[in-house]
């Protein structure tokens, strides 16, 4: 992600920062499975792990969309269409 200005460093400080949640909610879920917890305490903790992972991706794709089509952009040969599929991908 190309930082631009202070608007794409806080989007990528926000990114950041849900992957780290992500990382340690995936952490809570490894023990959890571990320790042999019940399935629902297991499958919550996973629900939000995936909750933070999706929010990280939409959160890269909006600042692609702003960032990734300006042409001094290293990422400028990002189409809309390829932006497009990889939003989607996430769903």
């Amino acid at each position: 992600m190309q930082i631009k200005d202070s608007e794409a460093l806080e989007a990528q400080r926000k990114v950041l920062n849900r992957l780290k949640r992500a990382r340690g909610q995936l952490n809570a879920v490894i023990d959890r499975v571990e320790e042999g917890a019940p399935c629902r305490d297991v499958v919550t903790q996973l629900a939000a792990v995936s909750s933070a992972l999706d929010k990280a991706g939409f959160q890269i794709i909006a600042t692609a969309m702003r960032e990734c089509l300006v042409d001094d952009s290293p990422d400028a040969d990002v189409t809309p269409a390829e932006l497009e599929k990889l939003f989607l991908s996430l769903s």
